[in-house]
């Protein structure tokens, strides 16, 4: 027998009544009580699983999947296996794809095909399937002439060196052209042509109007929780109400509500005139103008509640000491105050700036043409052209870009480079 803490215990290996030593009952509690919590949050974890990881394995796994060509030109994509893409194909290739392509016409895969090809090269589907409805007949003497009489682009090396970079079953087009990269005929990785090089320019407009968002919601965030933290607790409660109020109305209402508010007929025009400000009304809305104002409506809960968090456990005798040992208010307020708010800074700019640059509906009502963020194209190749593909690798950029905001905010936090007091 030991003594524990003034009691008397059994060795750990002693057996008890039952045969079993106290180690192994000890072991046997702390698994069960593991299986239980683990039972406790199974069901958020498959929550998480079925809504959040899966979704997002499949889109990753939609920017890499390229299975239209193998299914459609198999014999054409084994043919060119060799070709390094300096000369033109031998005229083994040009029967394999009419063979090819005669048999994806009574499949139905030739659709599938040309759209893929589409995408690469435009013009792309007019080519395979007016190939595909006159596809040579296997005896045809000069296979090359025959395709050539069929549509000149049959001659090209940019038109094989497309069907090869689609051999599948995985590719990187998708991801390469979301950042405005593609290989040419040769297989080397070079820039997109400039007609269609906009990816890294809309990809520099989203996190533009993303930081300029997140600096205004700062702005008008810091003063609001700063009276929410200081004041009595009447006040400061009212005042959440007043914050929180936004989170009851649906955005779309609420983005539709600047559209009447922004025009030029609407409130803010009449009251610019009517100060005498300006003689005519001014576009505000279809624009800059009207992202940003109404981004920053929308966003702006969102900063002030992790700032008034961390503002009211800050307590006030940090401030009153600091001017008793005679620092003057405003250096008392940056030298003591403003520190200690870091860490909800650092984490209402995170949270904005990640949800604003996956803002959709917002620019898409209120922005022009030239104001659209990435998540707009995003929607447009997945309700509008249908392309899987371009869009899910639009979806892991902006994944990746999350990925590392996350990173930099855990490396500046866990490093202290944001420390309170």
């Amino acid at each position: 027998m030991t003594i524990e803490g003034g009691v008397l215990a059994p060795p750990a290996g002693a057996a008890l009544g039952d045969g079993t030593s106290l180690k192994v009952r000890l072991r046997r509690a702390d698994r069960m009580r593991k299986v239980a919590a683990f039972g406790l949050v199974a069901p958020l974890l498959l929550f998480v699983i079925v809504s959040f990881a899966l979704p997002i394995a499949g889109m990753l796994w939609r920017s890499v999947e390229d299975t239209e060509l193998p299914t459609a030109m198999p014999r054409t994509l084994s043919a060119l296996a060799d070709w390094d893409g300096r000369d033109l194909p031998s005229d083994a290739v040009y029967r394999a794809a009419a063979a090819d392509l005669a048999e994806a016409k009574i499949n139905g895969t030739a659709s599938a095909a040309a759209r893929r090809l589409n995408y690469d090269v435009n013009g792309f589907r007019t080519l395979i399937m007016g190939a595909a409805r006159k596809a040579p007949a296997a005896d045809t003497a000069d296979m090359r002439e025959a395709f050539l009489s069929l549509d000149p682009r049959w001659g090209e090396r940019q038109t094989w060196a497309a069907i090869k970079r689609a051999r599948g079953p995985l590719t990187d087009f998708y991801l390469l052209a979301a950042v405005d990269l593609q290989h040419d005929a040769t297989g080397t990785i070079v820039r997109s042509p400039e007609e269609r090089a906009i990816y890294l320019d809309v990809l520099g407009r989203t996190f533009r109007i993303s930081l300029t968002v997140t600096l205004l919601c700062l702005l008008m965030a810091f003063p609001v929780a700063y009276l929410m933290a200081t004041r009595p607790a009447k006040t400061a409660n009212l005042v959440m109400i007043l914050v929180l109020l936004p989170f009851w109305t649906s955005l779309l209402v609420r983005t539709a509500a600047w559209v009447v508010v922004l025009q030029n007929e609407g409130l803010v025009n009449h009251l610019l005139i009517w100060l005498g400000i300006i003689d005519a009304p001014i576009r505000l809305i279809y624009n800059s103008i009207g992202v940003h104002v109404a981004m920053t409506h929308v966003l702006l809960p969102f900063m002030i509640l992790p700032l008034y968090s961390t503002m009211k456990a800050i307590k006030p005798h940090y401030m009153r000491a600091a001017v008793s040992l005679g620092a003057p208010p405003p250096v008392a307020f940056l030298r003591v105050y403003l520190p200690q708010c870091l860490p909800g800074i650092a984490a209402g700019c995170l949270l904005v700036f990640i949800l604003a640059i996956g803002y959709y509906i917002t620019p898409a009502l209120v922005g022009g043409a030239g104001d659209q963020m990435l998540s707009y194209f995003i929607a447009f190749y997945t309700t509008d052209s249908v392309n899987w593909g371009m869009a899910s690798a639009l979806g892991a950029v902006l994944l990746a870009t999350t990925f590392v905001l996350y990173g930099v905010y855990s490396r500046l936090v866990g490093g202290g480079a944001i420390k309170m007091g």
